[in-house]
């Protein structure tokens, strides 16, 4: 079972590989809630998804609850009864291994910031770029 954690290690989490689903969500809630483009997911059976350490709640919408750090901040899973009962969203970015779980598409593209969409044309750089001379 893939394994991951928050920033600080204080919660640490484990998963099954077969999950409902893995998309890359980019609605605004995600985005806001994450301070980043768009938030990778993975959807597993709550009663699989096994954690150590305590999280802090959030009610992020009616029924919509973000679960993260208290201590680091990182943000780690999404529950929403009426959506996904019995079902945990895990933010996949916080594998320790995020490629064990294949993603399997994008979500809420509608909502997409712009340059996201052609992504692949930009400058791409394995680490930090040169800084101009100045």
């Amino acid at each position: 079972m893939p394994e991951g954690g928050c920033h600080c290690g204080a919660v640490r989490y484990s998963m099954p590989v077969e999950v409902a689903h893995h998309a890359l969500c980019h609605c605004v809630d995600c985005r806001k809630c994450a301070g980043a483009p768009a938030v990778a997911w993975a959807l597993a059976p709550t009663d699989q998804v096994k954690i150590t350490g305590r999280t802090t709640e959030y009610a992020s919408s009616e029924n919509g609850r973000r679960h993260f750090c208290p201590t680091c901040g990182t943000g780690l899973f999404y529950t929403n009864a009426e959506i996904f009962p019995g079902l945990t969203d895990v933010q996949s970015a916080t594998l320790d291994d995020p490629d064990s779980i294949p993603l399997q598409g994008q979500i809420q593209t509608a909502e997409r910031i712009g340059w996201m969409a052609d992504l692949h044309h930009r400058p791409s750089f394995e680490r930090y770029p040169p800084m101009p001379d100045g």
